[in-house]
């Protein structure tokens, strides 16, 4: 009689433990989703804000035309993303054409001093800030999740459930470069 309560508890012990770790797995994924949706809501605003931005610049530096396609074409792959990883990646490109449309913006001293264009300029730069801190959010999550799913023993009940580590959204290696000042 004795054992069979020993394997009763047990049992019901490993229960709990098994329903405890998937649940947390869970909410952890949860989190990390809607970290990425966070994410998601300042990129479609970052979205919205381009059109207006490069048909500014381009009133300005008609003669740019691949700047603004490329500009163009990222922001339609980056909306266009299926998957939050496909996603990053064509941000990360984005951003980089981004970057070369203030660069041509640079060379055209009447654009520069356009109130149109400076306050859709700072309007970027608010939102970009706002990514920042969303991905900052998001990596977190991401973090904190990867972590419980590789813990042992909660690692079994995430390779049980298929429960697999979430990217986290990094910077492009281009943008990891120090920038050169030069005086």
């Amino acid at each position: 009689m004795l054992p069979l309560i020993i394997i009763g508890v047990i049992v019901v012990i490993v229960i709990i433990w098994i329903s405890s770790s998937y649940n947390k797995l869970v909410s952890y994924s949860v989190r990390v989703d809607n970290g990425w949706a966070q994410v998601d809501v300042q990129l479609k605003k970052r979205f919205d804000l381009i059109p207006n931005l490069v048909e500014t610049v381009k009133g300005y530096a008609t003669h740019e035309k691949s700047t603004f396609e490329e500009v163009t074409k990222w922001r339609s792959a980056a909306m266009s993303s299926k998957t939050p990883e496909e996603a990053m990646e064509n941000n990360a490109k984005l951003s980089g054409a981004i970057v070369n449309l203030f660069a041509t913006a640079e060379q055209y001293p009447d654009l520069k001093a356009n109130q149109n264009f400076l306050n859709l300029q700072s309007q970027l730069q608010d939102i970009e800030g706002k990514i920042a801190i969303s991905r900052q959010f998001y990596n977190d999550t991401a973090m904190k999740y990867n972590e419980y799913v590789m813990h042992f023993p909660s690692n079994i009940i995430a390779s049980l459930f298929k429960f697999t580590n979430k990217k986290y959204f990094e910077i492009a290696e281009a943008d990891k470069a120090v920038p050169q000042v030069k005086f």
